[in-house]
Parts: structure tokens; C-alpha cells; sequence
């Protein structure tokens, strides 16, 4: 064998046992990298257990991946997904352009009530957006969500709360390739989800994902079919009663120019029934205010429903400002919507004007 074929021989097995050993460390050096990355993000901790790489298709999966706050003590995590598939878009790339796409497959999102900042879980504090581009540091074209579950909880409350929305099927289009020519809005969200059981609910959303705040976008909920009974912890925990029978459906439609937020709320219910005199005095035995309270309520909503079709139906019109500096967008909205409600199912006083004076 003459000596310079028997060198490039040599440099060839060099390279390609490096090549490799490479691919066998790569999947422990990214697990390596993003494990510090999510070590310690604000009050939440984020960790993987597996990575897979797909050289073939430029992509990697990620196995296990979980985030769960480190402050207080909350016993469910904010975010964990089975699966997490992140990877190029080859038609992106036919085209020139860098992009990419991520699958959670089997993900679920805790939010959690308590007593104090300690016992909640909201999210709020971190930038998830930045820490999603850290994941995948390139153009997202797609993120969706399969077979996911959103739950909210209350574990000091009496009773518990555990409202579930699951079968989660959605799609965020454009979440950091937006085109802001015109001012319009490119990033669309498209989802579907059952809640309280089998109600079918439906989201559309339009938003600038690009804006340092969100104070410009549009929002669409609808959910049918709701068994009013499913959500008797809910209304025992903060209004201090209980459904016995009944259903409906709920819509919302709210829109945001420049922080002005304005939409409603409309909730359409039938058959409802919130005191049963065989419940809940002869079964369940309930202390007497809670009865005079529950039955209270049950006559306001008698005299306010149609009687011919039994419904009971109200619009919440839903007004405000989100672009105060001091709270976040999200924590905004929230207290807009709560406003809305207050005001809307408070009873108040009308003030009177004097009576004219009798004449002589």
C-alpha cells in the first residue's frame, strides 16, 4: 500500500470515529446545555430527562420535559409534556428561509389558587417566549399541541377545586416569523378542547407576537353543552353554592386596540336549578344560611329567566384599559374580565332623585 494512500486511509477513519463520537455525545451535550439553560428561571426550575437527535430531518426530540416552581409549595408542575419534537421546516428552507416548528405531544398546564403568592402558580415573571426560542434559537413557524390538558386547581379551598380542560388539539401559526407589514396581526391561534367533562369548547385568537406588550389582538371562546352540576366545586369554593341540575353554553368575544380593551360576555343557561329542597336539606343537611342563601339565589334567577323557553341569559359587556405599565398585559385583562363580572352580577342601590316639592 503506497504511503499516501495509507494516510488518507488514516485520516479518513480519524474523521469518521470522530464524526461518531460526536453523534453519540451530541444527545448528551444539548441535554447538558438546556438542563443548565432551565436550571433556575425566576421562581420555576425546568428539566429534561432524554434527548433523541434526528440528524436526518434537522431535528431533535425531547423526552419528559417538565417545569415546576421552586418557591412555595405547589404539588403539581406548571408544565410537562411526554414528548416535545422540535425540528425544520423543509418547505421553509426550499424557500430560503430558517425556520422551524414544535410538537408537544400529551402536555398539561397547572394553574393554581391559593392563600398568597406562595400557593398560586400562574406563570407570571417569566418571559415563556424567550424561553421557547432558547429551545429552538431560530424562527418558529408552528407550535401545536396534541392530546394536551389545562387544569385548574385550589387545594385549600373547601371543597378542592380541579376543573380540567382536556383533549387539547392546538395550533399557533407565525409565533416568531411575523410579517408586520400593514400593522396587521400574523400570528393566529386555532384550538379545541372539552371541559367540565364533554363540553366542547372552541378558541380563536389573533395577536402581534413581536410587540413588547400585547395590548393589540382579538380573542373568540365559545363553549356548549356545559352541565351546570360539573361545576359545583367551583361555585361552592367562591360562591358559596351549588347547582342541582340545569345547562348552557357561554360565549366571549373581546378585541384590544392600542390597551383599549372592549368585547362581552354571554352566557346562556337552561334548566337551572340552584336550590333543591331534597338535596340539600334532606341529603346533604346544610347549615341554614347556606340554604336561605342558595335559595335567595335561585328566586333572583326565576324572576330574571324566560319562562316560556326556562332559560336564564345575560350579556357582560367588558370595557377597559390593559397598557398600565405597572402590571403585566395578562394580569390586566384578568382584572378587566373580573371587574366585569363583579359588576354585572352585583346587586346595587340606584340612587333617587329628591321628590319635587308640592306646590301650595
Amino acid at each position: 500500500m503506497k504511503p499516501v494512500f495509507r494516510r488518507s486511509l488514516v485520516v479518513a477513519l480519524v474523521i469518521v470515529v470522530l464524526l461518531v463520537t460526536a453523534r453519540v455525545a451530541l444527545p448528551y451535550v444539548v441535554k447538558d446545555y438546556l438542563n443548565r439553560k432551565m436550571d433556575r428561571m425566576g421562581d420555576y426550575h425546568g428539566h429534561i430527562a432524554d434527548i433523541d437527535i434526528h440528524l436526518w430531518r434537522g431535528a431533535y426530540s425531547i423526552d419528559a420535559l417538565r417545569i415546576d416552581k421552586v418557591t412555595g409549595k405547589v404539588p403539581v408542575p406548571f408544565f410537562a409534556a411526554a414528548t416535545t419534537d422540535i425540528a425544520l421546516s423543509w418547505r421553509a428552507l426550499t424557500h430560503g428561509t430558517v425556520r422551524g416548528r414544535v410538537e408537544f405531544d400529551q402536555a398539561s398546564l397547572n394553574f393554581v389558587d391559593g392563600e398568597g403568592k406562595a400557593a398560586g402558580q400562574s406563570g407570571k415573571g417569566v418571559d415563556w417566549r424567550q424561553k421557547l426560542e432558547m429551545l429552538l434559537p431560530i424562527r418558529l413557524d408552528e407550535v401545536r399541541v396534541h392530546r394536551g390538558e389545562v387544569t385548574f386547581h385550589n387545594f385549600v379551598s373547601r371543597p378542592k377545586v380541579d376543573l380540567k380542560m382536556t383533549d387539547v388539539d392546538a395550533t399557533v401559526i407565525n409565533l416568531t416569523n411575523a410579517d408586520r407589514s400593514q400593522g396587521r396581526r400574523v400570528a393566529d391561534l386555532d384550538a379545541s378542547a372539552k371541559v367540565l367533562g364533554n363540553a366542547p369548547l372552541t378558541a380563536k385568537a389573533s395577536f402581534d407576537p413581536l410587540a413588547p406588550r400585547l395590548l393589540d389582538f382579538t380573542f373568540a371562546l365559545s363553549v356548549t353543552d356545559i352541565e351546570l352540576t360539573r361545576l359545583n366545586d367551583l361555585a361552592r369554593a367562591y360562591a358559596k353554592l351549588d347547582f342541582a341540575g340545569g345547562h348552557g353554553t357561554f360565549v366571549m368575544q373581546l378585541e384590544a386596540k392600542n390597551g383599549a380593551l372592549d368585547g362581552y360576555a354571554k352566557p346562556l343557561l337552561h334548566d337551572v336549578q340552584i336550590f333543591s329542597w331534597k338535596q340539600d336539606v334532606e341529603e346533604e343537611h346544610k347549615n341554614p344560611l347556606r340554604i336561605a342563601w342558595e335559595a335567595i339565589a335561585q328566586g333572583i334567577t326565576s324572576l330574571f329567566k324566560n319562562h316560556k323557553q326556562d332559560q336564564f341569559a345575560t350579556r357582560v359587556p367588558i370595557s377597559g384599559r390593559i397598557d398600565n405599565k405597572d402590571v403585566s398585559t395578562w394580569g390586566a385583562i384578568v382584572g378587566v374580565l373580573h371587574n366585569a363580572f363583579v359588576q354585572a352580577y352585583s346587586p346595587k342601590l340606584e340612587d333617587l332623585k329628591p321628590a319635587p316639592a308640592k306646590k301650595d
